[in-house]
């Protein structure tokens, strides 16, 4: 899901949507008009799931796409092997399967809690 929202409305640290990748703003920088044209703004973010780097300009009266992100909890059930976790939803207790992040291996046992985000039929663990 996402809703529209004209690019002067941004801000660093919230999201955007580039190449129908959510992504989190980490730098705005806008230029004055030119003599016929208008401010346009370039914004530097990082994809939220593919951590890749990506920069879009367009003018700051341009409408662009804004992820709706779903900040979840999560209680860890099992987990399969090293690389993946089963956890069940807080709120709704549906069961998934999500891959373990790199910087969390070693740190997910079975009865712990996570937060998790959900963005775009994408999820994607934050914080154990």
């Amino acid at each position: 899901m996402k809703e529209l929202a004209e690019v002067r409305t941004l801000k660093v640290g919230r999201y955007i949507l580039i190449d129908e990748e959510p992504c989190k703003i980490q730098s705005i920088s806008t230029s004055k008009p030119g003599k016929h044209g208008e401010a346009k703004a370039r914004i530097d973010a990082v994809g939220i799931f593919d951590e890749q780097k990506r920069s879009v300009v367009h003018p700051v009266k341009h409408k662009v796409g804004v992820p709706i992100i779903d900040k979840r909890s999560a209680q860890i059930l099992s987990l399969i092997g090293t690389e993946a976790v089963q956890l069940m939803d807080l709120e709704t207790y549906e069961t998934f399967e999500m891959p373990v992040p790199e910087d969390l291996k070693g740190q997910l046992e079975p009865g712990k809690e996570i937060l998790y985000l959900s963005a775009m039929g994408k999820r994607k663990i934050t914080r154990a």
